[in-house]
């Protein structure tokens, strides 16, 4: 586990003055603070500082806080995004939850318990305001019906071939795992895609992704 004074912290904000106004706050109570003022800059931050939290506000021009996520897959598993906005919308708060952030608070947050969510969610925890957390239970709970039907579309050796197309194995690699044909297996893989109604493996991975299939 790392304390709070031992992390990097990024903020990526439009606003200078929220910038200049968080990274007050985190002075001196964070190791370092790195930012930047938009998606593209964001993107690119995360990827060569390495932070080990990010505090990402929602609403930027070119998709914002979720078009940041979305481009750093591969990141969220050693940097934790914490989404810091003024907007306290049930839309929001599931957008970015879905996208992969680990938290949501809004600007109206201290200081210290700014820092105290940070440190939380830099440790594996999930941190929202009070209100906003009812938003996530609902929308997952919702969730978690809508993919128990869709996975019930699929047969069992549907759902096998399914989570080995997810993991990125090629028709050869999941033939071999269960024993069938070539052929077998590219019939079981044309059924899951249309069942689902997903157009390519690239979409069914996303689609995976998502619900933590694996």
């Amino acid at each position: 586990m790392k304390a709070a004074a031992e992390l990097v912290v990024a903020i990526i904000d439009d606003h200078a003055m929220v910038r200049a106004g968080v990274r007050t706050e985190l002075q001196g109570r964070v190791r370092e603070v790195v930012e930047a003022d938009g998606v593209e800059s964001g993107i690119a931050l995360v990827r060569t500082a390495k932070p080990d939290v990010v505090l990402l506000d929602i609403h930027m021009p070119d998709g914002g806080g979720v078009a940041v996520l979305q481009a750093c897959q591969s990141e969220l598993a050693r940097t934790a995004f914490l989404a810091l906005s003024v907007s306290d919308a049930a839309a929001d708060v599931i957008a970015a939850v879905r996208a992969g952030a680990r938290g949501y608070v809004t600007k109206h947050i201290s200081g210290t318990d700014l820092v105290n969510a940070i440190d939380r969610v830099a440790n594996g925890d999930a941190v929202f305001s009070p209100r906003l957390a009812g938003f996530v239970l609902d929308a997952f709970v919702g969730a978690a019906a809508e993919e128990d039907e869709e996975l019930d579309r699929l047969s069992p050796r549907e759902t096998e071939v399914m989570r080995l197309l997810a993991r990125g194995y090629t028709y050869k690699e999941i033939a071999s795992e269960l024993f069938l044909s070539i052929k077998t297996i590219e019939t079981h893989a044309s059924a899951v895609l249309r069942k689902l109604q997903l157009s390519n493996r690239r979409e069914l991975t996303k689609w995976a992704n998502k619900r933590h299939i694996g």
